[in-house]
């Protein structure tokens, strides 16, 4: 019984897997907003009823394709931040280090990167499943931040007094453990990070930049000394893409 069973949820596992494969495929012919179940069905030779009994709806679809990219710019994220953490290595240069990974995984995969921070989806609205995964970036951003904070120290960026309780209430939400001024200048900070990489995607940058690289890394060690990184050379790097 249970080699049965073990047979029908790797058929399952499989299965789930073709249907994700094929609608990445239309997301990038036709975009989020044309997702259709029924095309997804006609596209692998199944009747529509057999696939809502894996994806009831094109939101659950969509939900899922949406967590899927989420976890794995998350595990990009957290992978570079564990090979760049060699003794030799700064906080600042494993920041932009992360930061170029993400920018790598976001050329490799444009349009999973378009679903999750491009356009909203018309009549889509992501539920609470989404936000976990949605979270894995920017918690490797903190952790970097805690780890330069417990060791070489942080030059905390100044405050104005509008900002105080903003900052406060920011810092017990997300990392109580890190100055709040800190935690101030990370939330715009993770911003512009995906503000620069949306603009080189999207093409806003065409016709404007052609050094991409080395203005992307420019950018974002600066981005890392707005949050206090403590290291004044942009890192060199060899290899990459989207130079």
């Amino acid at each position: 019984m249970s080699t049965i069973r073990g047979a029908r949820e790797r058929a399952r596992i499989e299965v789930t897997a073709a249907i994700k494969d094929e609608a990445r495929t239309q997301l990038a012919a036709e975009g989020a907003a044309k997702l259709s179940l029924r095309a997804v069905a006609r596209e692998l030779g199944m009747a529509s009823s057999a696939l809502y009994r894996y994806f009831p709806s094109r939101d659950d679809l969509l939900t899922a394709l949406i967590v899927d990219a989420y976890d794995a710019v998350g595990e990009v994220a957290e992978a570079a931040r564990s090979k760049a953490g060699g003794p030799a290595s700064t906080h600042a240069a494993r920041w932009t280090e992360v930061a170029c990974a993400v920018r790598d995984w976001a050329l490799a995969h444009p349009h999973e990167y378009a679903l999750i921070f491009g356009s909203p989806v018309p009549g889509y609205t992501a539920p609470q499943d989404t936000v976990g995964p949605a979270s894995r970036v920017g918690l490797v951003l903190i952790a970097l931040l805690r780890d330069a904070h417990l060791t070489e120290g942080l030059a905390v960026p100044p405050l104005g007094p509008e900002l105080g309780p903003e900052a406060a209430r920011m810092a017990a939400d997300l990392a109580p453990d890190l100055p709040p001024a800190v935690v101030a200048a990370l939330v715009p900070a993770w911003a512009q990070l995906f503000g620069l990489i949306s603009f080189e995607l999207f093409g806003q940058f065409n016709r404007v930049v052609e050094a991409r690289e080395p203005l992307f890394r420019h950018a974002v060690h600066g981005l890392g000394r707005s949050v206090g990184l403590l290291d004044g050379r942009v890192p060199t790097r060899t290899g990459g893409q989207g130079a």
